[in-house]
């Protein structure tokens, strides 16, 4: 009995593993054949609204990818950084007030934007990443940070917070700390009452 459960289970593991590899290997067919998805970007999504391909010479389009890998390990480490910072200071981001977390949000926003290439920001991908690490720092819900960064030019004080973020992710990219007026702690404090 406990030989034939123990044959059929090695049986059901082989057929596992023969599955993996055939979708092992049809994945990778097709991630050579056109990349696509969230992770790509690529000059045909920035055709006209004619749907029309301007006169060009003969080039093929051109392929950004955005590592998503990299670019959330960057991200994790700076938002751990400045949530330390915070925290030493006396603020802590999941329980502060909406309005701060939004103005957090915005700062990740804006240092995302600084660590990715040009061509992949203000994406759609971009946005779920910075909202799953947002949603992670803040305790804010990852519709609610979405919701922010869509509507991030219709505030000054979230542009503020933007700005600041842009220039401490460059700042921490190339001196591997940030200043205290780029922080994510002078951001908040200087655009909230706290």
């Amino acid at each position: 009995m406990a030989y034939g459960v123990v044959a059929i289970t090695q049986i059901g593991l082989l057929l596992l593993l023969g599955l993996l590899v055939v979708r092992m290997y049809r994945l990778s067919r097709h991630e050579f054949a056109e990349p696509q998805g969230l992770t790509s970007f690529t000059n045909r999504d920035c055709l006209p609204p004619s749907g029309k391909r301007p006169r060009s010479p003969a080039k093929p389009p051109a392929t950004i990818a955005l590592d998503r890998a990299d670019l959330c390990s960057k991200l994790h480490i700076l938002a751990g950084l400045q949530e330390r910072d915070c925290q030493l200071k006396g603020l802590a981001l999941a329980e502060a007030p909406p309005a701060v977390r939004a103005y957090a949000t915005a700062w990740l926003y804006g240092a995302s934007c600084s660590l990715c290439p040009k061509p992949a920001r203000h994406t759609d991908g971009l946005i779920a990443i910075v909202a799953g690490i947002a949603s992670r720092k803040t305790g804010m819900r990852q519709s609610e940070a979405m919701q922010t960064i869509a509507t991030l030019t219709s505030s000054n004080i979230l542009l503020a917070c933007y700005r600041a973020g842009l220039d401490g992710a460059k700042f921490w990219e190339d001196h591997h700390h940030v200043t205290a007026s780029s922080s994510l702690y002078e951001a908040v404090t200087s655009n909230a009452f706290i």
